[in-house]
């Protein structure tokens, strides 16, 4: 009887060893992956009748291996994406999938009458889940806020994300960002262009630079950019590979005010056929006057979805221009005040005027998922979901510190 309890103790201690040492062996490897998955937090439920999804927070923790990312040359591809982005954060546990299908979007900057240097943006689509990102400063990396479509990662836009499988595949949206703001005060958005004529065509640069996606180019921009020239440089290191067979451009801008349009182009539209021959083309806020006279007239900035080079779309028809009609009423609501806005909630009332429930459906876009100020001075965000402009409770401010 004595050997037998002898021999059951030592079993259990073994097993409880061996469990300790698995616990150990798990959390050296997940714990910032477990913290994030425990992060999540539902900040606001779905109303499917206003085409809501759910909105989450998330708080990252640790570099999920963007430095790897930058080592290894970065990607071409989202299948490479999801092949680095499955080996390295769910450990080839879980598949995950990234896309980016055609959206629509409006940005600019301003000035508060305090000072402040202001980016609004307006993110266009259809019902989706969202998910504001939040990850950490460390060593030669900025803090940031960011804003991920859910739906991009595979989520059912029909459904809450709730299991523990969806919440790990969330671990993905640090690598899906659409627009975000970093602790230098640094913003950036993406925008899509639909060039190529009648059938949009991705930009797809194969030179001996390293590479990047469309998103991921937003991701290193917010981490290692200190202002617009350090962005500039980023996007002009690597080949750009546009996702999901479509095309995009970008708006960045900084705390001192300047900001600059990253667009790669080629020839006019309707000949702008190979992505692999496009070229970046930067354009300034103050340096702008060759793109035409109301911008050259200005210090603020605006974009949507229609390619600025002059002559770009020569030989193509008005209406091939994405979201000019959109561009001219953000000029005309700025141009009121030269520029200057009162505060971030006028800002947000700009956003409002072109958002989709007030505004021509001309992409297929039909809601504004959302609409959110960035105070580049303050590094803080106004947030809000789905065109829900006059709920106070549909107000969201996050700040870095």
């Amino acid at each position: 009887m004595k050997l037998w309890k002898k021999t059951l103790s030592i079993a259990v201690a073994v097993i409880l060893t061996l469990a300790l040492i698995l616990t150990v062996a798990v959390y050296a490897a997940w714990h910032n992956e477990i913290s994030a998955v425990f992060s999540m937090k539902q900040i606001r439920q779905r109303d499917d009748e206003h085409q809501d999804g759910s909105v989450y927070t998330m708080t990252v923790k640790g570099g999920f291996y963007l430095d790897d990312f930058v080592k290894q040359g970065g990607v071409s591809d989202d299948k490479e994406l999801i092949a680095f982005v499955t080996e390295k954060i769910t450990k080839g546990l879980i598949d995950v999938k990234i896309d980016t299908p055609d959206i629509g979007c409006s940005s600019f900057t301003a000035k508060s009458q305090e000072g402040d240097v202001l980016f609004g943006r307006n993110y266009d689509f259809s019902k989706t889940n969202t998910c504001i990102v939040f990850t950490e400063k460390s060593q030669g990396r900025h803090a940031t806020i960011s804003t991920v479509d859910l739906q991009f990662l595979g989520m059912d836009v029909e459904k809450d994300v709730e299991s523990l499988m969806d919440k790990i595949t969330c671990l993905a949206a640090t690598y899906a960002p659409l627009d975000g703001i970093n602790d230098a005060g640094v913003s950036c958005g993406i925008y899509m262009t639909y060039q190529g004529g009648k059938e949009t065509v991705a930009t797809d640069q194969n030179t001996d630079r390293p590479d990047f996606t469309s998103t991921t180019l937003l991701r290193l921009i917010l981490d290692y950019a200190d202002d617009v020239e350090e962005a500039v440089e980023i996007a002009s290191a690597y080949d750009l590979h546009d996702s999901a067979k479509t095309s995009y451009h970008y708006m960045v801008a900084d705390a001192s005010g300047k900001s600059a349009i990253l667009e790669w182009v080629g020839q006019t539209d309707a000949a702008d056929n190979d992505g692999s021959a496009r070229k970046l083309k930067v354009t300034y806020n103050d340096d702008d006057a060759h793109i035409g006279q109301l911008e050259g007239s200005t210090d603020y900035q605006v974009i949507t979805n229609f390619i600025i080079q002059p002559g770009y779309y020569s030989d193509s028809p008005a209406e091939e221009k994405k979201g000019y009609d959109r561009y001219e009423k953000i000029y005309e609501e700025l141009q009121k005040t030269g520029g200057m806005v009162t505060d971030e909630n006028a800002a947000m009332d700009i956003l409002a005027a072109v958002g989709r429930r007030s505004w021509k459906n001309d992409d297929g876009n039909g809601c504004t998922v959302h609409s959110v100020v960035y105070n580049l001075t303050d590094r803080t965000a106004m947030w809000i979901p789905n065109e829900h402009y006059g709920d106070p409770d549909a107000v969201y401010a996050f700040r870095l510190e």
